[in-house]
């Protein structure tokens, strides 16, 4: 468990940084509906949600993507994908933050914001995401 999931407040930075670049990543790719959630005094699982919806299967799938390749590109370990898009959601385990994608219809039925509404809500907007790390100097 991080600091913060221990009760202890932490700058913004590992989990909640790692939640808001997702949800950025998310924003990129045209989601709805983004909400952060932190669950970390809720749960012995995971720190952070990210809830997001994607009008249809295509985009469900390239969110999902993007952030499969994105997480690999900073050097965060994706320790799982469960669901299809042609089931309506995706699930994105990256330890401290669960992603979850959803369709409209899925995301109504499933209603993980009433489900963990106790659980503060992140300001993702407000954060800037994480970068990759850069790449070597070009040779001259």
């Amino acid at each position: 468990m991080t600091e913060e999931s221990a009760g202890r407040s932490a700058p913004v930075g590992g989990p909640e940084l790692l939640a808001c670049t997702c949800a950025h990543l998310a924003d990129e790719r045209k989601a709805e509906q983004i909400v952060v959630l932190n669950v970390g005094r809720l749960t012995f699982f995971t720190d952070y949600f990210v809830i997001a919806t994607g009008r249809n299967e295509r985009q469900i799938k390239a969110i999902a993507d993007e952030l499969r390749l994105r997480m690999q590109a900073l050097g965060q370990p994706v320790i799982g994908i469960e669901g299809q898009p042609e089931a309506g959601w995706v699930l994105i385990d990256l330890g401290d933050v669960i992603v979850h994608l959803f369709n409209p219809d899925t995301r109504l039925i499933y209603d993980l914001e009433l489900l963990w509404g106790e659980a503060p809500r992140g300001q993702w907007q407000t954060v800037q995401p994480m970068a990759p790390p850069a790449g070597p100097e070009p040779l001259v």
